[in-house]
């Protein structure tokens, strides 16, 4: 009589342990992280970028001072390359509006900001496929998960460069179902939330470009 050998079945781990196990990897990642570059965890992966260009910086640094400056009367502020949290989840937008005085995300030490006390989050779309696929998809669907309200995206490499402004995340479809996208060299004003009324022009952005080929 010969015994059957039966193959275990597979055990599939909860996502919750995943996300622990991978939120585990990139808080030991991050400490030996050569300067110049960043890790995010973007729908279960860690992603390693570099810190933007010259013509990136410029974008940021003169949205950031009109920014600060259009909040001025209010409680909220920009930050610039922090980091934001979700359910283990974790990116660093470019800049974020929140209020000045954030409360510190459990058990982490000052690590993040949780994503529910950003009220606008904003990306400048750097080149290349994964640079741009990371802001235009995969971060407008963890945003948008996420709940973030206003998602401001500046992308040079859309043709001859566009301000798309995303509203009203729907976080079961993760995405935003509000979109109003502008040419590079017309105005666009932020709808809602504490930067209502904010303009971003070709004084932020440059002059459009030229379409690549």
């Amino acid at each position: 009589m010969t015994a059957l050998a039966h193959e275990a079945p597979e055990v599939e781990m909860p996502q919750s342990d995943l996300d622990e196990a991978l939120w585990l990897a990139w808080k030991a990642a991050v400490e030996k992280l050569p300067e110049g570059f960043r890790a995010e965890i973007i729908e279960g992966s860690i992603e390693v970028s570099p810190t933007g260009r010259r013509s990136h910086m410029q974008v940021i640094n003169r949205l950031r001072r009109a920014l600060e400056k259009f909040l001025e009367p209010t409680e909220y502020v920009t930050y610039h390359d922090g980091n934001v949290v979700h359910e283990r989840k974790l990116w660093i937008p470019d800049l974020f509006v929140a209020l000045e005085d954030l409360e510190e995300v459990d058990g982490e030490a000052d690590l993040a900001t949780e994503a529910s006390a950003v009220e606008t989050v904003v990306e400048v779309v750097s080149p290349g496929y994964d640079s741009t696929t990371r802001d235009r998809v995969r971060k407008r669907r963890a945003y948008a998960r996420a709940g973030i309200p206003v998602y401001v995206l500046i992308d040079a490499y859309d043709g001859h460069g566009t301000v798309s402004i995303l509203t009203a995340p729907d976080l079961g479809r993760a995405d935003y179902t509000g979109e109003v996208r502008t040419q590079f060299g017309r105005e666009v004003a932020i709808p809602e939330g504490p930067a209502k009324g904010f303009v971003i022009g070709e004084e932020i952005t440059g002059p459009a470009r030229n379409a690549p080929a």
